[in-house]
């Protein structure tokens, strides 16, 4: 399967002539929903899904049944369900959005399990119970720290670990966040939006 990261949380999963691009948002680029043939999407926020940019295509686009984006036709998925997308076996897993402050933001978030080896958690940081062989791992958020995100990699020990989630962090900052990410886990690497693995 080969993975092409783009801006922020945006991931692109390619197999067999299939494409299937998980959290293309506001800040991700349209390139990457070239070809696509379903979307999955993990939570509301506009940074994991350009709601304007997604009405305009005529594919499926999978989300959460309790997510509030109304301006889109989506099929609602649950925590547990398992389900096929553009022909990638997908489960999906979690079910809150991390908190920030006091309890807030609450919304549904799903993270993704496709083909049993690749996990993109959303903004969540929900360990799964399966294994996993490659893990997207948020590299910065509100919702979390530096230390957070080596937890999250330790925990599921994945084959392979990619950032994402990190469009709101500059160069000096990613530097630091991808030195601690190395130093401290196995298999990681920084992939630049439009790099491939």
């Amino acid at each position: 399967m080969r993975i092409t990261k783009y801006t922020h949380a945006c991931v692109r999963l390619e197999n067999d002539g299939r494409v299937l691009v998980i959290d293309p948002g506001v800040w991700s680029e349209a390139t990457a929903l070239a070809g696509a043939d379903a979307i999955l999407v993990t939570h509301e926020h506009a940074d994991h899904v350009d709601v304007a940019r997604l009405a305009e295509l005529d594919i499926p686009i999978y989300a959460p049944a309790d997510a509030n984006i109304p301006e889109l036709d989506v099929i609602d998925v649950q925590e547990g369900q398992d389900f096929a997308a553009a022909g990638f076996r997908v489960k999906a897993v979690g079910g809150r959005h991390a908190f920030i402050y006091a309890g807030q933001p609450d919304c549904a978030n799903l993270g993704y399990i496709v083909d049993e080896t690749v996990y993109h958690p959303g903004d969540s940081l929900h360990v799964p119970e399966q294994p996993i062989e490659t893990l997207l791992v948020p590299a910065h958020g509100s919702w979390m720290k530096t230390g957070e995100a080596i937890g999250f990699v330790k925990a599921i020990t994945p084959q392979r670990a990619f950032a994402i989630h990190d469009a709101q962090i500059n160069d000096r900052g990613l530097g630091s966040v991808n030195g601690w990410l190395n130093q401290e886990t196995d298999g990681y690497k920084y992939l630049k939006p439009g790099d491939s693995a």
